[in-house]
């Protein structure tokens, strides 16, 4: 697993801009040492971490043309803002062109900027990794010292509060909200929510 890591590291890091990279290292090691914590596969997580934006380096027209070009679905709101087709585009990268089969892996991809209902442990944690890796600053996310802590403690109540508080940041910015995080909101909201 090791070397495919390094190889992979390797690879994203001469596409990545230097803030991408470094953040898909946090999220690589915020993952893996969550998949630990909560008695994950360690390795898929630390892949999936560190993968997961793949597709980042693209504008928002070059990754809607590669959609076209490979017939992967595109939503209203992802034609409006086509930055959100990062997450299923670097799944089907991460298949594709860096050759990862493993269906949890390529889930987890897909899921990580929306979530979706019912996520399976590894899907819950790179959405959760994503947010609090390292290289986040608790000058653009409040509370993220505290929603830090609660990633380690409930991985479900982290989930609902990062869903939670980005719903609430896209309403009061007047942005777009996703359907599948409206949705998968309301579903952690209903189940873990307090």
């Amino acid at each position: 697993m090791m070397e495919n890591l390094f190889q992979l590291e390797k690879r994203l890091g001469e596409i990545l801009p230097r803030k991408r990279f470094l953040h898909s290292m946090g999220v690589m090691t915020t993952a893996f040492s969550m998949a630990i914590t909560f008695k994950e596969d360690y390795e898929k997580a630390a892949i999936a971490g560190l993968i997961h934006d793949c597709a980042k380096y693209m504008t928002g027209e070059e990754m809607l043309l590669e959609c076209y070009k490979n017939n992967i679905p595109v939503k209203p709101v992802e034609k409006l803002k086509p930055d959100l087709l990062h997450a299923k585009l670097g799944a089907f990268f991460a298949k594709n062109v860096y050759n990862i089969v493993d269906e949890e892996i390529l889930s987890a991809i897909t899921w990580h900027t929306t979530g979706k209902p019912d996520m399976s442990k590894l899907e819950k944690i790179i959405f959760v990794a994503d947010y609090i890796e390292p290289n986040r600053s608790s000058s653009t996310i409040p509370e993220l010292d505290s929603i830090r802590k609660l990633s380690f403690e409930n991985l479900e109540e982290a989930v609902c509060k990062i869903l939670g508080d980005t719903v609430r940041y896209l309403e009061q910015s007047g942005l777009a909200i996703d359907e599948t995080t409206a949705i998968t909101y309301d579903y952690y909201k209903g189940n873990y929510g307090k």
